[in-house]
């Protein structure tokens, strides 16, 4: 009995159940040119490279730039030669890690990115036991993406992030997706910044291209989100919306003092401030102009021919006002000459006449007056009148048609 326990704890301490024993197993550290400087496979079939990326958070799309900043987690994996190992001879281990350095990695990149990735890599990567070696990796990407914003900002955008490898060509590296139908749920669960922008949907798809030369697999990522447009509804298009109605509130302002004047050109000048807001926002390489451009001009236009209209409307009924003025001056010119030659008469007379031509120049001063302030319109203020209301309506149905 003490011979079998003795036995049992001699098998037991010659286990090997360490990851280096797996390593010095394998010799991968012995032979490491041999697994580092060669790719996997023959030279009748390419090595095939599993991929796949999660979105973990949107940083930046920047319109004018047309700059799509993205915050990605890479998988590859593939399928190394003589690696592989049996776990029961070492304790169950199935996987082990070792230094990246140590093996063949496939050189990938991203064909829209324009800055390279500052992030740190991980120094290690994962080896199983049936000989398939995996790597994550995550990577702070700055891509270029043609921004559309002919809705914005009620746009929804499509960024691609291509993935090719550098040198070898489809002969010898071959790509292939991993588990592209969980990219979007797992983003989706993960997301941990949205910036501005919902997420929405990766969606994949595979070509093979000629570059300079070289027939390439690539695997293309889009990447579908939609604009958080509350924003600038709150901050851009209602104000335009209340300026214009503000706009045309000011027709209840008089004519007769230079406050509409100057009301109506403070709002056009707020407007012009938002066009040049909007401005720095869009990009002036856009193919098509955007709506929110069209709907800005539109009602700049609105309010300067209200501001027109306005110029008008002042200069006829000051023409009116004018003409009267001077009929009145000839009256008051006609009526003093009379005055002052029967003065001279008076004078002549008797001092009892001149009391009574006293009174009746009072009673004709009270009667121009009275006939002042009785005084009709005249045929330039009727006509100015006519046109301030059919500007309001012709503005009115305007408004409302440019805003629906």
């Amino acid at each position: 009995m003490c011979c079998d326990v003795l036995a049992v704890h001699e098998n037991s301490s010659n286990r090997v159940c360490r990851h280096r024993d797996v390593l010095k197993y394998l010799n991968v550290t012995k032979n490491k040119e041999q697994y580092a400087m060669t790719r996997p496979g023959s030279s009748e079939s390419p090595t095939v490279v599993y991929l796949d990326i999660f979105l973990y958070a949107i940083l930046d799309v920047n319109e004018k730039d047309q700059k799509f900043i993205s915050y990605l987690w890479v998988d590859l994996s593939w399928q190394g030669d003589d690696l592989s190992w049996n776990p029961d001879d070492f304790c169950g281990i199935s996987h082990i890690h070792i230094p990246h350095h140590l093996l063949w990695r496939p050189d990938l990149t991203i064909g829209e990115m324009t800055e390279k990735d500052k992030s740190l890599q991980s120094p290690h990567v994962m080896l199983n036991f049936n000989g398939t070696v995996s790597t994550r990796n995550d990577m702070v990407v700055s891509s270029t993406c043609k921004i559309q914003v002919y809705k914005f900002p009620f746009d929804i955008q499509s960024c691609k992030l291509s993935f090719k490898s550098i040198l070898c060509s489809d002969v010898d590296l071959k790509l292939l997706f991993y588990k592209s139908t969980t990219n979007t749920l797992w983003s989706l669960e993960m997301m941990q910044n949205h910036s501005e922008w919902y997420f929405m949907d990766i969606s994949t798809s595979n070509t093979t291209v000629n570059n300079f030369g070289l027939t390439q697999d690539i695997l293309v990522y889009n990447i579908i989100m939609r604009r958080n447009s509350a924003l600038y509804i709150v901050n851009f298009l209602l104000p335009i919306v209340f300026f214009l109605c503000l706009d045309l509130a000011s027709f209840l302002i008089s004519e007769s003092g230079g406050e509409k004047l100057s009301f109506k050109v403070t709002v056009l000048l707020a407007v012009t401030v938002m066009q040049l807001i909007l401005n720095e926002i869009l990009p002036s390489s856009s193919d098509r102009i955007p709506l929110i451009a069209v709907y800005c001009i539109g009602s700049f236009t609105l309010m300067m021919l209200s501001l027109l209209e306005t110029m008008l409307v002042m200069y006829l009924m000051e023409r009116d006002s004018t003409s009267q003025a001077n009929e009145v001056d000839k009256d008051c010119g006609y009526k003093y000459g009379k005055g002052s030659s029967s003065q001279l008469m008076l004078d002549s007379d008797s001092e009892q006449i001149s009391d009574e031509l006293s009174e009746a120049v009072k009673t004709l001063t009270l009667l121009l007056n009275s006939m002042k302030e009785e005084r009709k319109p005249g045929y330039w203020t009727r006509m100015a009148k006519i046109i301030n209301r059919v500007a309001l309506f012709a503005l009115n149905v305007s408004a409302l048609s440019f805003n629906q």
